[in-house]
Parts: C-alpha cells; structure tokens; sequence
C-alpha cells in the first residue's frame, strides 16, 4: 500500500478513485472502466510532476523521512555481493543503528558502512531509528581502520536523524566518538566515497560524510541540525520548522551550490520511495564513477584533497 505524504493528499484521492473504479471492475467483469480510470492516471501523473517539480525545504525533508524510502541494507542486498557483516566496537557493545562489512562492488573489495533505520515497527526499534550510539561509532572506526590497513575504499550511506541524544549515550562518551569517527574519515589514506539517501542529521551524519566524494538523492536532505530543533531554538516553536527548513539550506541543491557536496543523483518523478529499483541502480552507477575517479590515486594525494575540501568549505555562498 502506497504511503501518501502530508501535501500529497490531493494524489492520494485520484489514485484512489481509480483503484476503486479498477476494484468494481474485478468484482463485475461486465463493467469497463478502463476509460475513466485510464483518464484518472493521466491526471495523477500531471499531479505528481506538478507535485515534485519545485519541492520547498519542508517538503524535501518529508520526503527524505519517507518510510518506504530504500534504507542502507536495501543498497546492500542490491549493489554488493560477498557482503560479510561485521559487529562490535570490541569495547561495550555492538550498535544495530550503524551496520558494515566488508563487500564487492562491481568485483572490487570493498568497506561499506552506513546508517540502517528499520523498514517496519518492529526494525525500527531494533535499529533505534538510526540513530546511533557511541559504540555505533566505535564500530565505523573499527571498520574504517581495517579497510586502512588492508586499502580497501570506504563507501558510506548516510541515512540518520542525528546521533542518539539518550543520557547513557553521553555517559558513553556520545561526542568523543563522533568526532573520533570525523577524525578517522580526515585521516584514511584510501577513497572514501558518501551517499546520503535520505536525512543527513548532525555530526552523526558528518562522522560518516567527511569523505572525498560525497553525493546527496535528490531529495534527500543534509544539515546541522533538524528543522524543528532549529525551530525550537530560534523561534521557541517547533510548528516553524518551514520557515527553519529554509533558513536551514539543508537540500542537495543549495549544498551543491555552497560545495559542501560534489553531485546531485536524481530521482524517479514522485521520489526515490516510487521506484525503489531505479533510485538504487542510479546510486550505484555514481558510487561506480567515484571509485574510478579515486582509486587511481596515492594515499598523500587523497587524505591531502579531503583536508582541502574542507578547509575550504564555506568559501562559496549561494550567489557565487
């Protein structure tokens, strides 16, 4: 069953009317419907163009939250083979938010870690949403320095609320391990590719995304923090998240412009959420362009470019 969001009511209701007309027509063979309900599609179809063909920040992030979205073992079943997973940050515990392995992408051994949210109830909880723990973290570092010793790329999907804010996370040392994993990402001496295919929370998204490629869904969203923290802070009012969500230039289009990412990977019409195979198939083609834009180059090279990534970062503005 399609999940509709919040300003695709109207979509909604056409689509539903001509599934109904369809569902009377399996009921009653003698009845022809196809006329209308052919009718029907088309006017959905303009709909949803008209719908996604200027999304505003609010609704950008809707649809990045999208619970049909494709999440990280989605891509993993799909893109990689010989996936091998890996668990533990061999200190507390192993953190199901995070998950990573090692893998081959098109043949070639590889590192992929990423953010896992839960496609239903029962998964959400187990992954706690996506967001991760200290011993989360912990792990990504583990798996960051074995891809190291053995130059092995690093690929990550980014796919997180935020860290976990919970008071044994800060106990656990919460902050110390992001920024441990931030640090680790400035200091790999092999490629490190990021995809961010659907929120990009925080430094629990930046602990992954300090690469030397990263590429954003077209939808997907990238910020310090959410638009209702945001909101809740400047204006003390959560309900103004539409005014944060612009404030906040978190879409892929505004990031492109301001260099903090490198590409845009487009989406079917209507979202990544419509067609689940063509979003997946489209990331790995990208994800196969960063590795051969990368792997050609010496260790130097690439820990010295990331570093100059970022230190430059800021210096563009939106009407550069």
């Amino acid at each position: 069953m399609t999940t509709y969001l919040e300003f695709e009511k109207p979509l909604a209701e056409i689509e539903g009317k001509a599934e109904e007309l369809r569902a009377m027509a399996r009921a009653n063979p003698e009845m022809d419907v196809e006329k209308e309900a052919a009718a029907l599609d088309k006017k959905a179809a303009q709909l949803l163009t008209d719908l996604y063909k200027d999304l505003t920040p609010w609704r950008k992030c809707q649809v990045a939250r999208h619970p049909d979205r494709p999440h990280c073992r989605d891509y993993i079943d799909a893109l990689f083979t010989e996936y091998t997973p890996l668990a533990g940050d061999r200190n507390f515990a192993d953190d199901h938010a995070v998950m990573g392995g090692l893998a081959r992408f098109d043949d070639r051994p590889v590192m992929v870690i990423g953010h896992e949210k839960g496609h239903d109830t029962a998964s959400r909880i187990t992954h706690n949403f996506g967001m991760a723990r200290p011993e989360g973290y912990r792990k990504a570092i583990r798996l960051m320095d074995m891809a190291d010793r053995f130059n092995l790329p690093v690929i990550t999907l980014v796919d997180t609320p935020g860290a976990y804010p919970g008071k044994g996370a800060e106990e656990r040392g919460q902050a110390e391990a992001i920024a441990r994993s931030t640090e680790k990402c400035l200091t790999l001496g092999v490629p490190l590719i990021s995809v961010v295919i659907g929120e990009g929370g925080s430094g629990g998204a930046v602990a992954f995304a300090t690469a030397n490629r990263i590429a954003m869904l077209e939808h997907s969203i990238y910020s310090v923090i959410s638009p209702e923290g945001c909101a809740s802070i400047l204006w003390k009012d959560a309900e103004k998240m539409r005014e944060a969500a612009e404030a906040l230039r978190l879409t892929a289009q505004d990031l492109k412009k301001l260099g903090v990412i490198d590409r845009i990977i487009g989406e079917p019409k209507g979202g990544a959420q419509r067609d689940r195979a063509a979003t997946i198939a489209a990331v790995g083609t990208e994800i196969g362009k960063m590795l051969d834009e990368l792997c050609g180059k010496k260790r130097a090279g690439l820990i010295s470019d990331r570093r100059k990534k970022y230190i430059e970062m800021g210096s563009k503005g939106l009407a550069a």
